[in-house]
This record gives structure tokens, sequence and C-alpha cells, in this order.
């Protein structure tokens, strides 16, 4: 898309912001489940992250989409549902970024006196593959917008890096972090160091994916 210099009534249209979004997966699917109550990840990410752009003014150039998935073996409805809806996003142009869940067990005392073991899934790594291509990309200077589909407060120090990086260049780079929102249920705190931008349910519902990427839905 070529940038816009024309000029309009003696002022010159400043060329767009060049954005970059990094989405991670499951935190924007937990903050849509606590914001709206959807029960599993329905977002369309590619025309979400351009409706965010579009209402600041901002150039889209890439979706960098990152997220943990189960093995076969540990959840099969789950891993089929991300190797479909991966698998899509992938052909659309996102750029996609995947680690396999690991597994732990924590037992649990319980008052009359027995105990029960659960088994916890643990996304690890992802924050940090997201705070390495943002900064990798503030270095080669590809974008003028950082923008963070999370609201993981450890993605606050990279923010602060990227701004930090940015005058050292002798330019400005805005991180903003980008979360789905409902008053009602509460406001949440964006990541530190960033512009806040809150996506309400009419938004939101817009980009819907229409796809279901779920296997024959199974007994919750």
């Amino acid at each position: 898309m070529p940038e816009i210099t024309s000029e309009s009534h003696g002022a010159t249209i400043q060329p767009l912001r060049k954005a970059k979004a990094f989405v991670d997966g499951q935190n924007l699917f937990h903050e849509a489940q606590r914001a709206f109550g959807y029960d599993f990840p329905n977002y369309d990410i590619l025309p979400l992250a351009t409706m965010v752009c579009a209402a600041r003014g901002w150039q889209l150039i890439e979706v960098r989409f990152y997220t943990g998935v189960p093995g076969p073996g540990d959840d099969p409805f789950w891993n089929t549902f991300w190797q479909r809806k991966l698998r899509a996003m992938s052909q659309r142009g996102v750029q996609t970024f995947s680690r396999s869940l690991r597994y732990r067990s924590e037992t649990l005392e319980l008052p009359d006196g027995t105990s029960h073991t659960y088994r916890f899934a643990q996304e690890k790594g992802i924050d940090v593959r997201i705070a390495i291509d943002a900064l990798r990309g503030a270095y080669r200077k590809e974008y003028d917008v950082a923008i963070l589909f999370s609201l993981d407060q450890d993605l606050s120090e990279v923010a602060a890096d990227i701004r930090a990086l940015a005058q050292e260049q002798g330019r400005h780079v805005d991180v903003a972090s980008a979360y789905p929102c409902n008053a009602a249920r509460g406001i949440p705190k964006p990541v530190g160091n960033t512009i806040g931008v809150q996506i309400d349910q009419a938004a939101y519902d817009a980009c819907i994916d229409p796809r279901d990427y779920r296997p024959i839905p199974r007994n919750r």
C-alpha cells in the first residue's frame, strides 16, 4: 500500500504510520472470555488488527500471532482446533508461531483430609518470543507502532525498551496494548509503558471468524 503524501487545503497529509501487531492468542482469548463470555477463541485476528489500526490512522503492515498448542495425545480437541486455525491464518498472510504446552501436576490437600492431584497446562516462551520479535522489528526500523494484543505485564519492559531504542535512533515509536473491554465487568489495566486500546463488544463481534475450527463438540 503506497504512503499517502497528498496535500489538502495547503496542509500536507503525513504518511501513515506503519504498524505491526504482535498477538498473544491465549491472552486475547481469555480477555474476550472475561469481557464478553465467549468460550473459545472465535476472533478473526486479521480484520480485528486492521480495524484497530484504521480507527487510529495507522497502516497495518504485518500481523504476528503466537500461541501454545497442546499435543495430540494431551488434548486432541484443542490440538485439532489450533492446527486448523493456525493453518487458515497462515494462508491469509498472518505470521504464526506456536509452542507445545507443558504440563505439571499439583496435589491439593482438601479440608476432609483427602487429596486430589490436578494437571495444569503451562504456556512457556510466548512472551519471550513476542519480546524478541518486537525488539528486532524496532531495531530494523520496520514499524512506527507496535500493537501488543495482550495484557501480559511481563511485556512492559520490552515496551519501554522499544521506545528507548527508537529515541536513540532519532525517531518516535508508539507501543499500544489492545484488549477486549466490557466496562460492566471492570476495565483492565493495559501493559505498562503502552497506550491502552480498548475493544468493545460491537467492534469485537464485527471481527468474529465465520469459520469454526473445532472438531465435533465434546462434552465440557
